[in-house]
């Protein structure tokens, strides 16, 4: 359900872009978690066109997994076209996630499935729009632990100074241990370099 502050603040936007269905989300078997009352909040990005990325079936099945479990949620975001990215700009707007309709830089995560390297661009482009910054060194405590998955992760040198971690290998099978691992750390009041060292 879209509240009103949202359709306040973005309508415009929504009302100009050419396709506004790809930035609204709450499609049928979508899942609509109570932000603020998750221990941790991940947000699944898909560095590509919403038509492209909604068909994933790996991207459908971590969103799933992790949506499942206790104290987790997980979000969908995909990359903007272009008039949507102009008019980001023009009402200096930040990107935000599809259900929650929270920005990108509220999440405690964000993890882009790397799928092919024509994508890499487009993971720039998502990080600058949400106001993230790029290089990994740069972030803060404050900032989202930036996460690389996929089939392109098993060599990701070129692209490492964009990443605080990448994670090799199907995400499906031990990447709720890497979340809890997360929540422990918020938990128990570890910092940021903390989780990354323990991941």
């Amino acid at each position: 359900m879209i509240d009103d502050k949202f359709l306040e603040e973005y309508d415009e936007i929504l009302s100009s872009t050419e396709r506004p269905s790809r930035y609204i989300g709450d499609e049928f078997g979508s899942y609509n978690k109570d932000f603020d009352r998750q221990k941790a909040r991940y947000l699944l990005a898909f560095a590509d066109k919403y038509e492209i990325g909604i068909s994933n079936f790996g991207h459908k099945i971590l969103y799933d997994i992790i949506n499942k479990k206790d104290g987790l949620m997980c979000d969908r975001i995909y990359a903007p076209d272009k008039d949507f990215i102009e008019l980001l700009k023009k009402y200096n707007k930040p990107l935000y996630a599809l259900e929650s309709k929270k920005q990108v830089k509220d999440f405690d995560v964000v993890g882009f499935g790397l799928q092919y390297e024509m994508c890499y661009t487009n993971i720039l482009q998502i990080l600058d729009l949400s106001q993230i910054p790029l290089i990994a060194t740069e972030r803060g405590e404050t900032d989202p632990i930036v996460i690389g998955g996929g089939p392109c992760s098993y060599n990701p040198e070129p692209i490492a100074d964009f990443f605080d971690l990448f994670y090799i290998g199907e995400g499906e099978t031990v990447y709720g241990q890497l979340l809890d691992a997360y929540k422990e750390n918020r938990k128990n009041g570890g910092t940021r370099y903390q989780f990354l060292e323990k991941a």
